[in-house]
């Protein structure tokens, strides 16, 4: 799977900036003609299923606005954001807001992204808006499968699969989406760690209750599903995990595993990652064979350091060296995401660290 690792090499970020002559499509500006849409589909179509809102009917955000930290009043502690940087720019997008659009169509310096939210997977993943040279948008098709969101992008129509990072049906079947590396943590951690950061404000546009969510107790039910869905009862459905993904496989990580050690040293699929964590997030790096033959510690303690290796080199949460021999210089980031339990061995062969 190609990835676009936000803040973690300066050369692809300046790859996929926008140039003048980029047109963005938003709704409404699909063309006169619509696109025709390949009636096939890469998944089995029956097991896609009808949200009820229809296409559209989950507004995706295409002016995003933002605000600062201190004016934030719809948070609580506990709740969770998602975050990128880029350069000195910083932003993060609520859950809350998320839970009633689904997807942000946002650019972050030079980087196009769609930061793209199923509430029914609990999965936030960053895609870049440039697709086969074209720069386009997203929205909600009101289509799931595995009851997980189906994007459509709106220069094509072909609709996507949000945890497959994958073209299911239309003129771009089977077409992989380039990954923009996310954050996932907790508002409390998040300002603590970015006070000057932008966040997305919901001064939307749309009149929502944000901060509440539509889906109730859906979160922390682990028995209530809206969709057809298999389960793999080896943990509780809902449980968050943080999953590495590669091809057809993936190995997910629990919050439980780092209770007694905030760093993890793990091989996958013959690739070496490090995989760090606490109470209120997981990360997780790819290592290459110069980084693999270093020793990492965890000196997180509330401030923008987060590991020190053996050469002396701090490391943030985007992988970014803050001091040290390599200060400018990015660890790459793993192909991975946060999300429930239950979503991730629906799609993928799935191991389970520890197990």
């Amino acid at each position: 799977m190609k990835k676009l690792l936000v803040c973690a090499c300066i050369a692809l970020l300046y790859s996929c900036s926008s140039s003048s002559s980029d047109e963005v499509l938003g709704p409404g500006q699909e063309g006169v003609n619509p696109p025709v849409v390949n009636l096939e589909w890469s998944i089995p179509k029956t097991e896609v299923f009808d949200g009820g809102p229809g296409k559209d009917g989950i507004p995706a955000l295409d002016h995003p606005k933002f605000t600062n930290v201190q004016n934030i009043d719809y948070l609580n502690d506990t709740d969770l954001v998602i975050g990128i940087k880029n350069g000195e720019e910083i932003k993060a997008y609520p859950h809350a807001i998320l839970d009633w659009h689904e997807i942000v169509n946002d650019n972050i310096s030079n980087v196009l992204v769609a930061v793209t939210y199923c509430p029914l997977t609990g999965t936030g993943i960053g895609w870049n808006r440039r697709v086969k040279g074209t720069v386009t948008t997203f929205g909600v098709s009101g289509l799931l499968y595995n009851t997980n969101l189906i994007p459509y992008d709106r220069a094509t129509g072909s609709n996507w699969s949000q945890i497959l990072n994958e073209s299911v049906n239309g003129s771009l079947i089977g077409e992989k989406i380039d990954l923009i590396s996310l954050f996932e943590t907790d508002w409390k951690t998040w300002k603590s760690l970015f006070p000057n950061s932008q966040i997305l404000s919901s001064d939307t546009g749309f009149s929502r209750t944000y901060g509440v969510s539509p889906y109730g107790d859906y979160n922390t039910n682990n028995s209530r599903f809206l969709f057809p869905v298999a389960k793999d009862p080896r943990l509780p459905a809902k449980e968050r995990v943080h999953a590495i993904i590669d091809d057809e496989d993936a190995k997910t990580y629990r919050f439980a595993s780092f209770t007694a050690n905030n760093i993890i040293r793990d091989s996958f699929k013959g690739k070496e990652y490090i995989i760090v964590g606490n109470v209120n997030f997981i990360v997780s790096f790819q290592l290459n064979a110069e980084e693999s033959s270093l020793n990492f510690e965890y000196v997180y303690n509330g401030s923008e350091s987060l590991i020190k290796d053996s050469e002396g080199n701090e490391w943030n949460i985007f992988g970014e060296a803050i001091s040290g021999p390599k200060a400018g210089g990015f660890l790459e980031s793993s192909s991975s995401f946060m999300g429930f339990w239950f979503s991730i061995p629906a799609f993928y062969n799935t191991e389970i660290y520890g197990n």
